[in-house]
């Protein structure tokens, strides 16, 4: 089909978010872009839970999470799993290109968010990657 709708390679999203008005957002504008929000937690515990239980295609995460462990131990968990992490956060980032896809900086519009969703599923089918404002790949972006 020249014209038919791609098909999608991150369905199932796993949020973690410790500040509960944008894991809210989030959530609703995910599902409303046809993605399935298979669980929206703050806390890494409950996430490895959802992690050795569900299907999971993308975990977006922020790095302080409501628990002593944070979204980069989350990361290398995934990691270590076959899941990859993209950080949506406005916190300064220590070293996580090794465990995660990239980084959206917070504050970020629904409008950023869905390209960097789009971003990393174009990275992940293999193909170019455009930089878009506010996300930062931890791979080679090409123009």
């Amino acid at each position: 089909m020249l014209f038919g709708k791609r098909k999608r390679i991150v369905k199932r999203i796993l949020v973690v978010e410790d500040e509960p008005l944008t894991a809210f957002d989030n959530e609703t504008m995910l599902n409303a872009c046809g993605y399935e929000v298979v669980a929206t937690l703050d806390g890494f515990d409950e996430a490895l839970e959802i992690l050795d239980r569900e299907p999971i295609d993308l975990i977006l995460s922020d790095i302080r999470l409501r628990s002593e462990q944070t979204g980069v131990d989350l990361a290398r968990a995934a990691k270590k799993r076959g899941i990859p992490t993209l950080f949506a956060t406005g916190h300064k980032l220590p070293a996580v290109a090794e465990v995660a896809i990239g980084c959206l900086h917070k504050p970020y519009t629904d409008r950023q968010l869905k390209a960097a969703l789009k971003s990393v599923e174009r990275y992940l089918a293999g193909k170019r990657v455009k930089p878009i404002e506010g996300l930062e790949l931890f791979v080679r972006a090409e123009g």
